[in-house]
């Protein structure tokens, strides 16, 4: 089963979530991570997988995973 998205939803995101894009987290079904809601991060690009490469304001280099993070731009 292949999980990866296709180039063309890549490159929809590429174009959607921009380097310098500023984001918020909402949530992240994530255990392990210090970032909670109102978390804010710079947008730092788009890897092959869809994966959204982020800086958080807090130190974090945490990616978003569209269609299970929920987050937003500000």
């Amino acid at each position: 089963m292949n999980n990866f998205p296709s180039k063309e939803e890549v490159k929809r995101l590429r174009r959607e979530y921009p380097a310098g894009t500023r984001v918020e987290l909402i949530s992240m079904d994530d255990p392990y991570t210090k970032l909670k809601p109102g978390d804010r991060a710079t947008v730092r690009g788009v890897d092959d997988a869809g994966n959204i490469l982020c800086a958080w304001d807090c130190g974090s280099s945490l990616s978003l995973i569209p269609g299970v993070d929920k987050f937003g731009v500000v």
